[in-house]
């Protein structure tokens, strides 16, 4: 794989990952536009999961660095909750893994199913773009700002469980059902967008865990160094993402990415 190659794919998890444009769907198009199908010409020695699981682990590291604090917080809640020991580490635990489950559940039914190779296509990208447009814009436009993530609790945090089983649709976009349902629910923009990048750790985590666990059995190793590099870039670009899209969240709506999804999905529709 040529290293502009490699920059596009970690440019494209790393940027899309935690915006409201979906990160799957983005790479889903990069291999159906290089030809990728597992390996390439495009992709040279690289097996594309290979490729795959280290550009999601990049992602990972880069939100578990921007939010060690929280990291640690809710490791501290997790030890609360063995040692039946009360306080906010223990709460915030608690709704994570309550906001985690959903997810998890359905996508190993889905893979049981043999159903998550199966979503995986172009039109299945652009429709959902543009159909979850729609409803990400209602949410951002008319939600309430009153709530902080003082406020998550067991009710919202389900919901937000819920909604993010839509993100196993390519192009639905993990951050954006997340952001839609947290706007809906009166979570102002920051603290949406905040709780949102919170949720895609233990989510992330499980992907890539799963994608290895895959590649051990295989026993696939090959091109680990350009996987690896993959993995740095990704986790760089991640990072300067989710501190530029905080900072957004302050100042500006959810309009541009609405236009985007839309642009995108009208785009793939026409020309793919």
């Amino acid at each position: 794989m040529g290293f502009d190659h490699l920059l596009l794919l970690a440019a494209i998890q790393g940027i899309t990952e935690f915006i409201p444009v979906s990160s799957s769907g983005h790479l889903v198009l990069a291999h159906e536009i290089s030809g990728a199908s597992g390996t390439s010409p495009a992709s040279g020695a690289v097996a594309q999961p290979m490729l795959d699981v280290a550009l999601h682990f990049g992602t990972l590291l880069a939100v578990m660095i921007y939010f060690r604090r929280d990291v640690a917080r809710l490791a501290q809640g997790g030890l609360d909750v063995l040692r039946h020991k009360k306080g906010a580490p223990r709460q915030a635990a608690l709704t994570m893994t309550i906001a985690t489950l959903p997810v998890l559940l359905a996508a190993a039914l889905l893979m049981g199913l043999g159903a998550i190779d199966a979503l995986r296509r172009a039109e299945t990208v652009a429709w959902a773009s543009i159909i979850f447009a729609v409803p990400l814009y209602v949410a951002d436009r008319f939600g309430s700002n009153a709530k902080t993530l003082e406020h998550m609790a067991v009710k919202p945090a389900f919901i937000l469980g819920l909604a993010q089983m839509l993100a196993l649709i390519p192009g639905a976009s993990r951050a954006g059902v997340t952001l839609m349902a947290a706007r809906g629910l009166g979570f102002s923009r920051e603290a949406a967008a905040r709780y949102s990048m919170l949720m895609a750790m233990p989510v992330i985590l499980a992907f890539a865990c799963f994608g290895l666990l895959e590649l051990v059995a295989m026993g696939r190793y090959d091109a680990l160094g350009t996987a690896l590099l993959g993995a740095l870039l990704a986790a760089l670009f991640a990072f300067a993402t989710i501190d530029l899209f905080l900072k957004m969240t302050r100042h500006l709506s959810l309009l541009p990415f609405v236009i985007y999804r839309i642009g995108l999905g009208a785009a793939i529709l026409i020309f793919i």
